[in-house]
């Protein structure tokens, strides 16, 4: 790859857009819209909307069948964002900026319930969800955060955290800040 491509893809990275579509995605994809309870629960999603190899390994060891994904082969060999291990798992430390970005364009609200944060969007997240999904470049991301939703979203955080150490078990092994390779 070259240098000026791979500049490229770092630029895109680094752009909240691209992350505030995705996430505007996976929450929009919830059963009743109803709110993520809590930012882990919401990274440990994100996690397997990000990552489609793992999400088929996700998938097939709770025995669904991965066909419906439609893994490009480009896919398979690279990921355009990188998470990193952090304490409780797969995060990107930039969740609580994007979830602030959200917010302040009016797409997505939060509030506590306990001490957890709840995440959710508002009407205009919903509408502006809707007319990502409507585009042909997220039509992988529409299909892959309705399945994520389905399968794991029921599922609390711890539980999805012992999931996704469970299923990728070198997560384990790996110190925090490490980029996670899957």
């Amino acid at each position: 790859m070259s240098l000026r491509l791979l500049n490229k893809a770092a630029q895109v990275e680094q752009d909240p857009e691209l992350h505030m579509a995705r996430l505007l995605l996976l929450l929009n994809a919830r059963p009743q819209h109803k709110p993520v309870e809590g930012i882990m629960k919401l990274a440990k999603l994100d996690f397997l909307l990000r990552y489609p190899v793992g999400l088929e390994r996700a998938l097939k060891r709770v025995q669904k069948k991965p066909i419906e994904l439609d893994i490009k082969d480009f896919e398979r060999s690279s990921v355009e964002s990188k998470m990193i291990r952090f304490k409780y798992g797969p995060w990107d430390g930039r969740y609580r900026q994007w979830i602030g970005l959200l917010m302040a364009k009016g797409l997505a609200s939060t509030h506590l319930e306990g001490r957890t944060v709840m995440v959710e969007l508002t009407a205009a997240g919903h509408a502006a969800a809707e007319r990502l999904a409507a585009m042909e470049e997220f039509t992988d991301t529409v299909a892959r955060s309705l399945i994520v939703q389905k399968q794991f979203g029921n599922m609390n955080a711890t539980k999805i955290k012992n999931f996704v150490y469970e299923t990728f078990p070198e997560l384990v092994q790996m110190k925090w800040g490490e980029e996670i390779d899957l």
